[in-house]
């Protein structure tokens, strides 16, 4: 079977490299082909990169509180670009100060992602959810 390709980085100005690191590596043991863009990475990158290597889903990863911010239009920016229905999975501090988690994942939701995670989220839980949307087989 082909391995199933996605697309990581940490979204707008968030310079946190461990975790992001973490992952790609915990997806390559899942034999997935990871397209690690690093930090600092802008949505349009992130689309570009999804495009050019016909990714199969994109993980977003934000520490520094603002992707409810940097998340803004990103389904929308998808669609536009031809990726409909790409599913889109973001987790880590997603917004500034202790908010209900539950809040959070509703506002990520109706944004256009797939998945929502809070911090601490062990990746495990993220590959089992991403195996699952993808029909990937263990």
């Amino acid at each position: 079977m082909e391995k199933k390709t996605v697309v990581t980085g940490v979204i707008g100005a968030d310079a946190h490299a461990v975790g992001n690191k973490i992952i790609a590596f915990a997806l390559e043991q899942h034999n997935y082909n990871v397209v690690n863009l690093g930090v600092m990475v802008s949505q349009e990158e992130y689309i570009s990169a999804a495009i050019e290597t016909k990714a199969d889903a994109i993980l977003v990863s934000s520490m520094y509180g603002h992707g409810e911010i940097d998340c803004q239009g990103f389904r929308q920016k998808c669609d536009e670009a031809g990726l409909q229905g790409i599913p889109i999975f973001v987790g880590g501090n997603l917004v500034v100060g202790k908010q209900n988690f539950e809040d959070v994942e509703k506002r990520f939701l109706a944004m256009g992602f797939t998945k929502v995670y809070p911090p601490g989220t062990d990746i495990e839980v993220s590959i089992k959810d991403l195996d699952k949307v993808l029909g990937k087989e263990n």
